[in-house]
C-alpha cells in the first residue's frame, strides 16, 4: 500500500499536529514548494504558508553562518505556550489577599488545599473571590501562585507510587503519510494491493528471530523476512 501518492481530505478547522510539524520540517528540508506540502498533508495553502512564515529560527551552519529554517519542535513550543493562554479569565483574579492566605496556610502552617478553603467557609473570612478545591488544585498545578507548587501540598497516607505515562513523540522523519490517514475505503478490504508491515520479535534473552511481516488486506497473503537484529538488513 502506498501512502505518498494520494491526496487527502481537507482537514478544517483542525491545528496542526506535531506529526505534521515534522512532515513539514522534512519536507522543507527537501525545498518542497508549500502547495506541495499542503497538497501531502491535506491542508490547505495559506495554513503552511503562515506555518513556515512565522516559525522560522536561525541555525548555525559549519562554516559559522547563520540561515533561516522551520524547526518543527520551536513551532510545537510556540503553540503550547499559545494554547495555555486559551480559556476565561482566572477567578481568582487580582485577588492577592486570597493568594496569600492560602500559600501562607499550605507552605508554612502545612494545611491541605481542602482544609484552607474549608476553614475559610467556616470562619465566613472575606474575600473577593470564592473558589473550589478543585480549582485550587489546578492553580497549584499550574503554577498560578508565586510561592506554592504541587510539592508542598501534604503526602498521602497511603504513600502510594504515581504512575507516570511516558509520551511517545514520533519520529521526526517522516516523509510519508500516517497509517491513521489511510483512506477509509481500504478498511473494507475489496481492493488488491494494499499492504501492512509490521515486526514480529522472538523471545527476549533467548534466541528468537525477528521477522518482518508484510500482509496483504483483502487476500491475507503474507510475505516474510528473517531480519538481523532489528535493523532494515533481511536474510
Amino acid at each position: 500500500m502506498s501512502q505518498m501518492h494520494y491526496t487527502l481530505e481537507s482537514k478544517k478547522n483542525k491545528h496542526l499536529t506535531i506529526r505534521e510539524r515534522y512532515q513539514i520540517e522534512v519536507l522543507a528540508k527537501e525545498n518542497m514548494k508549500p502547495l506541495g506540502i499542503a497538497k501531502r498533508l491535506g491542508r490547505h495553502l495559506r495554513t503552511i504558508e503562515r506555518e513556515l512564515k512565522k516559525d522560522m529560527v536561525e541555525l548555525l551552519n559549519r562554516n559559522l553562518t547563520y540561515r533561516k529554517a522551520y524547526c518543527a519542535d520551536a513551532a510545537q513550543r510556540v503553540y503550547q505556550e499559545n494554547s495555555q493562554n486559551k480559556g476565561p479569565n482566572l477567578k481568582k483574579g487580582n485577588d492577592h489577599k486570597l493568594a496569600k492566605h492560602i500559600e501562607k496556610k499550605i507552605v508554612k502552617d502545612k494545611y491541605s488545599p481542602d482544609a484552607v478553603l474549608g476553614e475559610i467557609k467556616a470562619k465566613g473570612m472575606d474575600f473577593k473571590t470564592c473558589i473550589c478545591t478543585k480549582t485550587l488544585y489546578n492553580y497549584i498545578v499550574q503554577g498560578i501562585f508565586a510561592t506554592l507548587s504541587n510539592k508542598d501540598l501534604p503526602v498521602k497516607k497511603d504513600n502510594k507510587e504515581r504512575k507516570y505515562q511516558k509520551v511517545r513523540i514520533p519520529h521526526k522523519n517522516l516523509k510519508g503519510t500516517s497509517i491513521e490517514d489511510r483512506p477509509k475505503s481500504i478498511e473494507d478490504r475489496l481492493e488488491y494491493g494494499h499492504w501492512e508491515m509490521d515486526c514480529v520479535v522472538g523471545k527476549q534473552g533467548g534466541s528468537g528471530a525477528t521477522l518482518l511481516v508484510l500482509s496483504e488486506r483483502k487476500s491475507r497473503e503474507k510475505i516474510i523476512y528473517k531480519m538481523l537484529n532489528k535493523t532494515q538488513e533481511c536474510v
